[in-house]
């Protein structure tokens, strides 16, 4: 049993190094290189016309976001907590896409092709934060 809860934490920490990564090499880009950022990436350019302030905004906060699966990883008594400060905003943004298609605002075959960008980092995220709350519940002196 004490086995497989080290493969679970040692799946989570490498998933979380990866979110970390990918989100803020996003997160660089978009700073670094808006526009090229905004034509490379399927989908952004039909959702509105491209503005250089909006996504610097954004890749700051995919940086941030980068940057808290990052801490969780290092300070694992806070890993929940910085692990759902990025889920809030990464479920979010996947709702907003689901809205996008619910409202007619876009082509219901957006949804495939935001699944790895939007809704797939979204389902990762909660996933570590169940994997964070199961951990810390174990952790918890007195508790089974």
């Amino acid at each position: 049993r004490s086995g497989a809860r080290a493969m679970s934490r040692q799946i989570s920490t490498v998933t979380a190094w990866i979110m970390a990564t990918l989100l803020a090499a996003n997160g660089l880009a978009m700073l670094l290189a808006p526009e090229v950022w905004y034509w490379t990436v399927p989908g952004v350019s039909d959702r509105g016309p491209f503005n250089h302030h909006v996504v610097r905004d954004i890749g700051m906060a995919q940086l941030l976001l980068g940057g808290c699966f990052a801490a969780g990883v290092g300070v694992a008594r806070h890993r929940l907590v910085l692990w759902a400060v990025p889920t809030l905003w990464l479920a979010g943004h996947a709702l907003f896409h689901l809205w996008e298609v619910g409202a007619d605002h876009v082509h219901t075959g957006a949804l495939l092709e935001d699944f790895g960008g939007v809704m797939l980092p979204a389902l990762i995220s909660v996933a570590l934060c169940i994997s964070a709350r199961s951990a810390a519940g174990r952790s918890v002196p007195g508790q089974p």
